[in-house]
């Protein structure tokens, strides 16, 4: 299991486990604090904006044209800004410290 630390959008802590292969979304969505995923991880709508802790960034792949986009179009985008629906989760993500982005 992976194990993910997240703060919610009321700075309240939790830890969620997730599998190898499941996108960051996908977790964070099953909890009423979650992200709202509205377009289901299409790269579409941007309600699974997360800010990554800094030492994890560079740990997934870089955004591409698609997510780049629409990251640019946030009124709360920070350096370490992602959308959770393009991050999938491996092994090697445990650990992973997360903050829901505020809603757009």
């Amino acid at each position: 299991m992976i194990r993910i630390g997240v703060t919610d959008l009321g700075g309240a802590r939790h830890e969620v486990q997730a599998n190898a292969g499941d996108r960051l979304m996908e977790v964070l969505r099953e909890y009423d604090w979650g992200v709202a995923a509205i377009c289901g991880g299409m790269c579409s709508c941007a309600t699974c904006h997360v800010f990554l802790e800094q030492d994890w960034f560079d740990r997934f792949p870089e955004a591409d044209y698609d997510e780049q986009d629409l990251l640019d179009f946030l009124d709360h985008r920070a350096p370490n800004s992602r959308l959770s629906c393009q991050l999938t989760l491996e092994p090697e993500h445990d650990g992973l410290q997360v903050t829901l982005a505020p809603e757009e």
